[in-house]
């Protein structure tokens, strides 16, 4: 047996380790097989040699998060803890850089995975980021939250917010209202997003100036968009020429990032979804970079990974038996 102190700066970061009815410190004993009680500012792990130096370094990981986030959710301590349980403590380090942006609540928006980390990474880096992962992992959040960083920092004059109305089917005549009125339950979590960076008010005067543009993807036929963000969501509902025509649109002084779930693919025939075949085309061209996220960056409930994990799982054995099936 041994023990390892760790010290943190306040009761208050003690407190937000530890969770209510110490929900999250119970998870870190049960994980690690320790015993986790502290006094004052410190904290003692008692344990095996090797489990107390896995629960220490989880412990500091998440008492730095707290430092930086003021608050700590049950999605994060378990990252922290699976993170650390397959020996990749030492990226968790880079979770705890400046914000990226803040919302108008003032809650600072950073990287909560290492994925997303890398993600954001791509995008301020390359003019082309392919973003592609489940539900949950921030892929569009994100996006839009470099978006409005670049608008701030004019680094870019404009954002314009896409996605394939595949309902219907891009033909959206027959709905009731004007443009705005038809496309708008396609567009409504780019809004949510946007919202939530800038407030409705910033908004809706962004988008009467042109500053901010939100249309469905056939609207971007024969545009040059030049000194743009531009985000492409649900990219995976798009056919091989729909995304053609939109990576075609880029102008200069832009960028790109165009994000999906090749999971949910709600075309009639997913075989023939335009981000598939672009994740093929587009790998070997420099200044593009394609960003797989797992569901492991999945920052949602827990529960959401979990769903998504055992949906794989049933694919995977369901593919397999068709196989038997078929060579029996």
């Amino acid at each position: 047996m041994t023990e390892q102190l760790v010290h943190a700066d306040s009761t208050d970061q003690i407190a937000t380790v530890f969770g209510s009815y110490d929900t999250h410190i119970n998870m870190i004993q049960r994980q690690f097989q320790v015993v986790v009680i502290n006094r004052g500012t410190t904290i003692k792990i008692t344990g095996e040699e090797r489990n107390v130096a896995k629960a220490g370094k989880a412990i500091e990981a998440l008492l730095s998060a707290a430092r930086s986030n003021g608050t700590l959710n049950e999605q994060t301590v378990r990252y922290v803890v699976s993170m650390v349980s397959d020996g990749a403590a030492a990226e968790l380090k880079k979770l705890t850089e400046d914000a990226v942006s803040v919302t108008v609540s003032g809650k600072p928006v950073r990287p909560r995975t290492v994925g997303q980390k890398h993600y954001l990474e791509a995008i301020a880096k390359d003019t082309i980021v392919l973003g592609i992962g489940p539900a949950g992992t921030g892929k569009t959040y994100l996006a839009v939250a470099m978006a409005v960083k670049a608008l701030k920092a004019h680094e870019i004059n404009r954002i314009i917010l896409t996605r394939p109305a595949v309902e219907a089917g891009e033909k959206l005549g027959f709905l009731p209202g004007d443009l705005q009125d038809k496309v708008d339950p396609y567009l409504r979590p780019l809004y949510d997003a946007l919202y939530d960076m800038l407030g409705a008010e910033n908004v809706q005067r962004d988008l009467e100036k042109g500053i901010i543009e939100i249309a469905p993807l056939a609207y971007m036929r024969g545009r040059t968009l030049d000194e743009a963000f531009i985000i492409l969501d649900e990219a995976q509902n798009t056919t091989s020429e729909q995304i053609k025509m939109f990576l075609t649109r880029l102008g200069s002084g832009s960028k790109m990032v165009i994000t999906g779930d090749i999971t949910q693919i709600d075309l009639p025939d997913p075989g023939r979804s335009g981000l598939i075949e672009a994740m093929k085309v587009l790998k070997p061209i420099d200044g593009i970079t394609i960003h797989q996220f797992s569901e492991k960056d999945v920052v949602r409930h827990h529960l959401v990974q979990d769903i998504i994990t055992a949906y794989a799982n049933y694919e995977n054995r369901s593919m397999r038996e068709r196989k038997k099936n078929k060579n029996g």
